[in-house]
């Protein structure tokens, strides 16, 4: 219909009248159709121009959030809106252009809802015109979603309670026959030779520190982080920890290939992401016993940056590999099977997704995103804008 308008628009001087009003008669179709169909979301929708003045409006953002009464078409969009939170949101992600995906602002004061905001750019021939505003209610999904994280939550730490359960019963079996033996050593005894009950003692002790070590990794399994998120260069984290690790990886004869592309800096706690990718490189190189290959390489897609560690190892079973990220699940003979639990729970905390693609005899790939803070994200179209 757009192109057909356009070609009868070069023609117009040309035209006869009744070709004119059956144009714009098709135009006045096609209008109240698109109006019909915005008035019947459940959804709302506000589009403004470029200096943030309503250009339309459907009954449902009415519905949805406190709009002043009256005709509120060419006025700014925050001065239509009464709700001051939302106002304020609005004054300062529209004079920022930025892009917002579901911000939640709780409304009404005995029935309260949960009203989600997003704002795109209204873009026609790769020009900005000016903004989208979407806006859902979304109390019953985030509800469902807070029962669903609960029941998580709840299974979890049943399964986590279980499996320390099973690790600390053999430290605990392991001290009790220890200390039988130096009471049977000891009994009616005034004097003792100290070489038998040294060595009690010592393995006493190692399975004390064993124990202490099983309890602080279920405390940080179950605990809140407390992480403290910076912006850091991300490149700058990973080469020092490869360099750290330069010596452990030669003994192991592994090879190591690194790509790290141009990315922008994201928002981490350089501890726990260090401690993160710590736990996948050593969890690469006990899958390479014999020595291979690890790769590392960061890279930017779709709005976030990526780091893939890829070995060439013996690689998961496809049966395990849904299982691998599960409290005290492990292939291994030693080890607390919380490793990758924990690098699960860092990346969470940090808003990043985790994957895994592995084959039998030719090795694994972790795969990580994260996502590019606002300002970061768009500095990078800036400058890719500025390299054309």
């Amino acid at each position: 219909m757009r192109k057909f308008v356009k070609r009868a628009l070069e023609k117009f001087e040309k035209l006869e009248n009744n070709q004119v009003k059956k144009i714009l008669r098709d135009i006045s179709g096609e209008n109240e159709l698109l109006e019909a169909v915005l008035y019947s979301l459940e959804y709302g929708v506000i589009v403004v121009d470029r200096n943030h003045r309503i250009l339309f409006v459907n009954k449902s953002s009415r519905r949805l959030i406190p709009l002043i009464n009256g005709d509120i078409v060419d006025l700014v969009v925050w001065d239509a809106v009464e709700d001051k939170e939302i106002s304020l949101f609005l004054i300062d992600s529209l004079s920022k252009q930025e892009k917002v995906f579901d911000r939640d602002f709780t409304l009404g004061n005995g029935h309260q809802r949960t009203i989600s905001f997003s704002l795109m750019p209204l873009v026609r021939e790769k020009k900005i015109h000016g903004n989208l505003i979407y806006i859902e209610d979304v109390t019953e999904k985030r509800t469902r979603e807070a029962r669903l994280r609960r029941a998580e939550s709840l299974a979890s730490l049943t399964t986590l309670t279980a499996g320390v359960a099973h690790e600390i019963k053999n430290p605990l079996g392991s001290i009790g026959i220890h200390i039988q033996l130096i009471q049977k050593q000891i009994k009616e005894k005034d004097t003792i030779e100290t070489k038998e009950i040294r060595e009690a003692l010592d393995v006493i002790n190692e399975e004390v520190t064993r124990l202490n070590r099983i309890v602080l990794d279920f405390l940080f399994a179950v605990r809140p982080m407390d992480s403290k998120p910076e912006l850091k260069d991300f490149n700058i984290l990973v080469t020092d920890l490869l360099q750290f690790l330069k010596y452990e990886l030669e003994e192991a004869h592994v090879e190591l290939n690194v790509d790290l592309g141009k990315i922008p800096f994201i928002e981490m706690d350089e501890k726990y992401i260090k401690q993160a990718l710590l736990n996948i490189i050593q969890n690469a190189l006990s899958a390479m016993p014999d020595g291979g290959t690890l790769t590392v390489k960061t890279f930017v897609e779709d709005e976030n940056v990526f780091i893939e560690i890829k070995d060439t190892g013996t690689g998961i079973p496809d049966e395990i590999q849904d299982k691998i990220f599960e409290p005290y699940f492990t292939t291994k003979d030693f080890g607390s099977g919380l490793g990758l639990t924990l690098v699960y729970k860092i990346i969470k905390e940090h808003l990043g997704e985790i994957f895994i693609h592995s084959k039998q005899g030719i090795g694994t790939s972790f795969i990580i995103s994260f996502p590019i803070p606002q300002k970061e994200r768009r500095l990078l179209e800036f400058a890719e804008e500025g390299s054309m």
